[in-house]
């Protein structure tokens, strides 16, 4: 057997488990990648709806005349109280900005519960101000979220599509 076929064997196994072996690395990239951002979308929507749940609650709060300090503090701190398990998930999962971002909404929300607590009425000026200031935030956390789960650049792919003649 001569050596240049032998030779050309060996370098075409070799170049060919050098192949296999980069496509492997780079599914298990991309497929952790996905895997990471399937994670985050669904940790997100429960953060928002947690947030969401607990606004919802201060702003009933805020409405009714009927409850005592001590039963108002109570319902507010409980209305709250599943929104820092996320907190903390969120500090560990989701991007530095999102976490940062996120961290700035969870303070300005435990505001708004401390006003609502302590009873200040919907429309006391310090009670719309914190809410301003927590929905200014939201706002921003939702901004942050979007682009780091890439939702922007999807939406404006799919404008495109929209927009270009087929």
């Amino acid at each position: 057997m001569p050596w240049s076929t032998l030779a050309s064997a060996v370098v075409g196994a070799v170049i060919a488990t050098v192949s296999a072996a980069l496509l492997d690395r780079s599914r298990w990239r991309r497929d952790r990648h996905a895997h990471l951002l399937d994670v985050r979308r669904v940790l997100y929507s429960d953060y928002l709806a947690c947030l969401s749940q607990a606004r919802n609650d201060f702003r009933i709060l805020a409405r009714n005349l009927d409850l005592n300090t001590t039963e108002r503090d109570h319902s507010a701190r409980a209305s709250f109280a599943p929104c820092y398990g996320l907190r903390y998930q969120m500090s560990i999962t989701a991007s530095p900005g999102v976490a940062a971002v996120s961290e700035d909404v969870f303070r300005r929300l435990r505001e708004v519960r401390d006003l609502a607590g302590a009873g200040t009425l919907a429309g006391d000026e310090r009670y719309s101000g914190g809410r301003a200031q927590y929905e200014d935030a939201l706002t921003r956390l939702r901004a942050a979220m979007r682009h780091d789960l890439g939702a922007d650049s999807m939406s404006d792919q799919q404008d495109v599509r929209r927009c270009s003649p087929s």
